[in-house]
């Protein structure tokens, strides 16, 4: 009888209070039973260790820390004290959905892949707004996409434990931390998958690390972004921003092909994307010329890899 795998599932926790019980809640009250929470208080100085005193669940594990180590730290501890054959991430102002683990653990099981992610709901705490998530799902789409964006939403990951000890989050990756380990991953030859089902909502806020550090994210994104295309063997200093349309046949088109070489496989879609990502916004009239410009490479591209 095949054993009944247990899911690490992580949250770091810094000054947390408003959003960390709703986000312990949606855990707790998960389809699937096997799982620990290892919850690390990252020396929050507001209410977040007197929220976290309320719950009595024998699934939680706390792990204190008298002063902030900051996001990169925090994760690595939770790794580093984690049980489960598989680790999930939420983070501490996000939800779960109910069915969250065990959809993911059931394909995980399947051996498709060792890094999955899924679809999930944004949040607009401002507006109460909520937006649904445009994925890409294949394994050959994610590596494709990391040239331009960071592909799979942390904290709707799991994967298999293994990969994340042998692999930690980079120190000095602080605030794009998560693309950095994608685009480590993909180079180890990792496999990586997006359910289509919705596994969580994501809340965007003021306050989020995403959201104050943008300067600094970007900054550690493009080096991150370099070091991938120049691992793929392509050149780690060129990569999509918008171009001139000659500047695009001389320069974007070799780039699209040679992705495409690189990774077989991509979709038109997702070179569709990517491709975008060279060309200006607000053309007025010449929009249905760009868009025209950009399906045709996307197929060229596409069929380019399937050679």
């Amino acid at each position: 009888m095949s054993k009944t795998p247990l899911v690490s599932v992580l949250m770091p926790a810094f000054n947390a209070e408003k959003h960390i019980a709703q986000a312990i809640e949606s855990i707790l009250r998960q389809t699937y039973p096997h799982f620990e929470l290892l919850i690390l208080n990252d020396g929050s100085v507001d209410q977040t260790k007197n929220i976290l005193n309320q719950f009595d669940d024998e699934r939680m594990i706390r792990i204190d820390l008298p002063e902030n180590q900051g996001l990169v730290q925090a994760r690595n501890l939770l790794v580093g004290a984690a049980k489960g054959d598989y680790i999930a991430f939420l983070d501490a102002d996000d939800i779960a959905l109910p069915n969250r683990l065990q959809l993911q653990v059931s394909f995980l099981e399947s051996h498709q892949a060792d890094i999955c992610g899924g679809a999930y709901d944004s949040l607009y705490e401002a507006r109460g707004k909520l937006k649904a998530s445009k994925q890409r799902y294949s394994d050959a789409d994610i590596r494709a996409l990391m040239t331009v964006c960071s592909p799979l939403c942390n904290p709707a990951v799991m994967g298999r434990a293994e990969v994340f000890k042998k692999h930690p989050y980079q120190t000095g990756k602080d605030f794009a931390e998560d693309y950095s380990l994608w685009a480590e991953l993909a180079l180890a030859e990792y496999r990586f998958a997006n359910l289509r089902e919705k596994l969580i909502t994501y809340r965007i806020h003021a306050k989020q690390t995403s959201q104050v550090q943008n300067s600094e994210t970007n900054r550690i994104f493009n080096h991150s972004r370099s070091a991938y295309l120049t691992g793929l063997g392509m050149d780690g200093e060129f990569f999509p921003k918008s171009i001139p349309l000659a500047h695009r046949l001389k320069r974007a088109m070799p780039f699209m092909l040679q992705l495409n070489q690189r990774i077989p496989g991509i979709s038109v879609m997702a070179n569709y994307e990517i491709y975008a990502r060279f060309q200006f916004r607000g053309n007025g009239v010449l929009t249905p010329f760009t868009r025209l410009e950009r399906l045709l490479v996307a197929i060229l591209a596409s069929l380019r890899g399937s050679i």
